[in-house]
């Protein structure tokens, strides 16, 4: 007997950000800490290139940055995910996971001192859902 492992294919556009289970665990942790929190998604090199956690509003996003979507860590308000401009163009079409392993990272973000460190994971998009993707058009660059 051959059963399927496929899951139900998600109503609407499909989502560009997503967060597996340990890392809405670690969302929900520092949520309880630092009160709503928001996710920026850098260009740099080595840990710099790690999705950042700050508390929501501490780093102010602009017409330089693009929202790719809200994720739902079970808290009481949505957690935005940011991006540069600059780092969209060349992942527009690449659907993002926020992970979280062991290890200390570099930098600013609020998980650092916990002896965890969120990551990204990546795919591209499969064909079906780059079609039936929202436009975030990045300025001087036609739809991403």
């Amino acid at each position: 007997m051959v059963t399927s492992t496929q899951e139900t294919p998600p109503v609407g556009p499909p989502r560009r950000v997503d967060l597996t289970p340990e890392a809405a665990e670690m969302i929900r942790r520092l949520r309880d800490q630092h009160g709503p929190l928001m996710f920026h998604q850098s260009g740099g090199c080595c840990d710099g290139s790690s999705p950042m956690c700050y508390p929501a509003g501490e780093l102010i996003t602009g017409d330089a940055d693009v929202h790719l979507g809200d994720l739902d860590a079970g808290t009481d308000e949505p957690v935005g995910v940011w991006m540069s401009k600059a780092q969209f163009a060349y992942w527009a079409h690449t659907h993002l996971t926020i992970d979280i392993v062991p290890g200390r990272g570099a930098g600013f973000s609020l998980e650092a001192p916990t002896g965890f460190r969120f990551l990204i994971r990546s795919r591209l998009f499969t064909d079906a859902e780059w079609a039936a993707l929202p436009d975030l058009s990045v300025p001087g660059q036609g739809p991403a």
